[in-house]
């Protein structure tokens, strides 16, 4: 699998460096005193978020992650360089845990957020600062601290706009595939889908939004059943859900709620996500039937959408309602702010 969303790794901070232990040694200078530099900082680890990478595929190749060790201090108050900092890279959308206790340090989820995963250590002190009136000439130095080091914990979630779920083989890679031009595995037999999927949906004079297609899910699987319970997560920042259901299936009332069960007994906060119930298939059903399915679930205060993914048929009607969604929720998002600092202003005026 070329997908990976979960790792564990160990950081370790750079050491300080030593201070020295030097005199002062010149011709016509006399008990020139200590002049031992302090040892030089070590470097730190920390871990910046980039739109660069999608997958956590490097650190399937490397889960050590050091930075370099502050240099020693040296005579003539030279002091120690500092230790060159370690970079991690990692996808936006990133959550950092700590690995013994399972507590969640950070959710890197934007481009350029930064995590101090492990600080480097302090230099040691040079026996110049140890001078004193009883002791003039001290032949000591403190030592470099050693840096942090631990071991940690990523999982990632995909920031996508819009999170395909269903049952297996309901047709969500063959939706992705026309909502997009990704080009996922599509097979006629359950599972085809085993990791998640990108896509990027472009319609009309609308920004391009990000499409994720989750392997499908069958009953039981936020308690760790079939492959979807592992790739959940990825659904939990988006914006929209459309759960695909295929009514060429009998069972298709039956279905709707194994998905929408799994989805709640994930994560509660699903059910308040804008979700369509796209029926898919419809060219293998009675028009009429089409219909009556329609007005089924809109009596539950259910919005539905009649698809063909593999015809096409409805496939432009869905890609204008996504992109009205998005960009409503896109256009309260902008003005929510303004409309805080507005209050705050009036506030401030009946308080003058």
């Amino acid at each position: 699998m070329s997908f990976v969303d979960e790792a564990k790794f160990f950081v370790k901070a750079g050491d300080g460096g030593n201070g020295c232990v030097s005199f002062r040694r010149e011709k016509y200078v006399p008990k020139g005193g200590p002049d031992g530099g302090d040892g030089g900082r070590g470097g730190s680890v920390i871990i910046r978020a980039t739109n660069k990478l999608n997958s956590l595929m490097d650190f399937r190749y490397r889960s050590h992650f050091k930075a370099e060790r502050g240099t020693h201090g040296a005579g003539k108050d030279c002091y120690g360089a500092k230790g060159k900092d370690c970079i991690v890279e990692v996808p936006v959308g990133s959550l950092i845990k700590d690995s013994e206790s399972g507590e969640v340090l950070i959710d890197l989820a934007n481009d350029g957020d930064t995590y101090l995963a492990a600080q480097g250590g302090d230099g040691g002190l040079g026996n110049s600062h140890f001078a004193s009136g009883a002791n003039r000439t001290p032949r000591y130095a403190s030592k470099g601290f050693p840096g942090e080091e631990r071991w940690l914990r990523i999982e990632l979630k995909l920031l996508a706009d819009v999170g395909l779920v269903g049952l297996p083989n309901a047709g969500k890679s063959t939706l992705l595939s026309k909502l997009s031009a990704a080009n996922p595995k599509i097979a006629d037999y359950p599972f085809t889908t085993l990791e998640p999927q990108l896509g990027v949906l472009q319609h009309s004079f609308f920004d391009p939004c990000i499409i994720a297609d989750i392997p499908g899910l069958i009953e039981g699987a936020h308690e760790g059943l079939g492959l979807g319970h592992k790739f959940l997560r990825h659904i939990e920042r988006t914006s929209i859900i459309l759960h695909l259901l295929d009514i060429s299936d009998d069972n298709y009332r039956e279905n709707y709620s194994i998905i929408e069960n799994e989805l709640h007994s994930y994560k509660e906060e699903l059910a308040d996500r804008t979700r369509f119930i796209v029926l898919n298939k419809i060219d293998l059903v009675d028009p009429d039937m089409v219909k009556e399915i329609q007005h089924e679930f809109a009596a539950d205060g259910l919005k539905t959408i009649g698809i063909s993914a593999e015809t096409g048929q409805g496939i432009e009607a869905l890609k204008e309602v996504v992109m009205e969604v998005l960009e409503d929720a896109k256009t309260k998002k902008l003005n929510a702010p303004s409309e805080v600092s507005e209050d705050e202003a009036e506030k401030g005026e009946q308080e003058e």
